[in-house]
């Protein structure tokens, strides 16, 4: 691979030039092979050989997690196993949905049923992988300052979140600093957005079993009113909750499943709830089982119904380290333009890129993935979800940028 080069960066770093042709090529081509074979999480065993062989050609050593799916890879170390600095880490999930995809006249649509990379995972994952075939290469003519470690982490999609798993297993182990980027269809590719702080929400599950004696309808008063009682804890729990705490911190709790009853006349002796709890304050989501918990069986006792609870950690929010995101966004300008970055507001989603920062400093970058000009509203976890690929361009440009300039501060 021959990279152009200008120096354009403070301290006289060298920045690549534009990616080559035959690379932008190859990444959109292996964007669309991800795309086409999605895979959930866990399960990601044919992803996981694609970016192993291809880092392997590049002359890289790269290590599959413990687990059997996820890659790490070091770049610029003696052995590409480990460095007495503090390296930059990106990260990148490499999981699909398990949705069917909806677009019917696209050539390179999903080719497993009723899975899809409707999240963008696949365009993550080419993104690290472009950026280290560039810094491999930066690194052979001697121009990567620093070295640097790529993440390719399974199950982003599976609470708690592979992150955890990957951790464990040494993905943090000598890093600094750690970067990432999400799709987002509502930016134009060519731009990012960026946010200091929180730029996600802390996510969690929460399933929930009701019993009574069960009984006929004519006569509640003689036994618990199971679908009343289930009815209470839907309508009362968020309520309640929502007292309990700072308003600011957005401790919301929403139901997606409810399910008792058999018959109109019968009262049911058994209900079934599930949902989820958003939090957008760390400190506050540190307090939400309690919370939760404690409003749950309030309800269910007024009603006499006996509750058994599963509360599910899942995710803190993503709080951007100011640093990092100053990082990000120098990168970015010195690649596109004050321009091409814009601010972003605090989403509600979760994403378990949050366990890296509970231990490094870091930041995520929203990635513009809408065709400029592009009216079609689309949505992440959608069947119709698609980017335009030159965001997969960006990406790289972005990473490797951030790669110099880290190393200069």
């Amino acid at each position: 691979m021959s990279l152009e080069s200008e120096v354009d960066l403070p301290g006289g770093a060298v920045l690549p030039g534009a990616l080559p042709e035959a690379l932008r090529a190859e990444l959109v081509a292996f964007r669309r092979d991800l795309h086409m074979h999605p895979e959930l999480g866990n399960q990601e065993f044919r992803t996981t050989a694609a970016i192993k062989e291809r880092l392997e050609q590049a002359g890289l050593r790269p290590r599959v997690l413990s687990s059997g799916t996820g890659v790490i890879c070091d770049i610029g170390t003696d052995d590409e196993a480990g460095t007495d600095s503090a390296m930059l880490a990106m990260r990148a999930d490499i999981d699909g949905l398990p949705i069917p995809d909806m677009k019917t006249e696209c050539p390179y649509r999903s080719t497993v049923p009723d899975r899809a990379h409707a999240c963008g995972h696949d365009v993550h994952t080419t993104v690290v992988l472009g950026t280290g075939l560039v810094l491999a290469e930066l690194h052979r003519q001697g121009l990567l300052p620093r070295p640097v470690r790529l993440i390719f982490q399974p199950a982003e999609e599976v609470l708690p979140g592979g992150a955890a798993e990957a951790i464990a297993d040494g993905a943090l182990e000598g890093i600094g600093r750690i970067i990432a980027v999400h799709c987002d269809p509502r930016v134009d590719a060519g731009r990012i957005g960026l946010r200091e702080g929180a730029i996600t929400s802390a996510c969690d599950r929460l399933e929930i079993a009701l019993g009574g004696p069960g009984g006929h309808t004519a006569r509640p008063h003689l036994t618990t009113d199971l679908v009343t009682a289930a009815a209470r804890v839907v309508t009362d729990v968020p309520a309640l909750v929502g007292r309990r705490v700072d308003s600011r911190s957005g401790l919301a709790v929403t139901w997606g499943r409810i399910d008792s009853g058999h018959a109109p006349n019968v009262i049911p002796q058994h209900a079934e709830l599930s949902g989820t709890v958003r939090c957008l304050d760390l400190d506050t989501w540190r307090q939400a089982p309690d919370v939760v918990v404690a409003a749950i069986d309030e309800v269910a006792n007024l009603h006499r119904a006996k509750s058994e609870i599963n509360y599910v950690r899942g995710v803190p929010p993503v709080v951007n380290e100011a640093g990092a995101t100053e990082l990000l966004r120098d990168a970015m300008i010195a690649r596109r333009g004050v321009d091409s970055v814009e601010g972003t507001e605090q989403s509600l989603g979760g994403e378990d890129f949050s366990w890296y920062l509970e231990r490094v400093p870091g930041a995520m970058a929203r990635l513009g993935v809408r065709t400029p000009g592009e009216r079609t509203v689309r949505d992440l976890h959608q069947g119709d979800f698609d980017v335009d690929e030159h965001a997969i361009t960006v990406g790289v440009e972005l990473f490797t940028a951030a790669a110099l300039l880290d190393a200069l501060r």
